[in-house]
């Protein structure tokens, strides 16, 4: 009965181990850190763009990962001038007394947006005037007289001739 009782407990144990997921050391990283920036710009409402792809309307704010590098925000809205704004990443390592720290500068990331400029009007080149010919136009021509040669159209009238 013994051997009975320890095979079914060595077999329920060896199946029990095939449905466990696979250990990895993935379980024991930590999430990588993340960093809650804010957004503002004058005026406010403008569409802001991280380089990292996270955006918002000003005033707002987003959470992005702490990138090992600086990345940008641009910020874009209508009848105003783009603006880029490099912003620095700064990880202050922990010790046994603080955690680990990511900051960002400037923080809040602020533009400053100029209006665009109207577009110029357009001038149109000055053409000089045709002078008048000296001799007197003649008055307006006879209603029977022949259309011109060169014109496009046909005379009206000459059928009724």
């Amino acid at each position: 009965m013994r051997r009975v009782f320890a095979i079914a407990l060595v077999g329920v144990s060896l199946g029990g181990c095939s449905s466990m997921p696979s250990m990895s050391w993935d379980m024991f990283k930590s999430a990588p850190p993340t960093v809650q920036v804010r957004l503002e710009s004058n005026p406010p409402g403008a569409d802001a763009t991280t380089s990292l792809g996270q955006g918002c309307k000003t005033p707002c704010s987003v959470s992005v990962p702490a990138p090992d590098a600086p990345f940008t925000v641009a910020f874009a809205l209508p009848k105003y001038q783009p603006a880029s704004v490099p912003v620095n990443v700064i990880k202050t390592p922990g010790d046994l007394t603080t955690s680990a720290s990511v900051t960002t500068d400037p923080n809040p990331v602020f533009a400053e947006l100029q209006p665009a400029a109207p577009p110029k009007p357009v001038k149109k080149a000055h053409r000089p005037k045709k002078p008048k010919p000296a001799a007197a136009a003649p008055a307006a021509a006879p209603a029977d007289a022949a259309p011109a040669a060169g014109s496009a159209f046909p005379d009206p009238n000459a059928g009724k001739r």
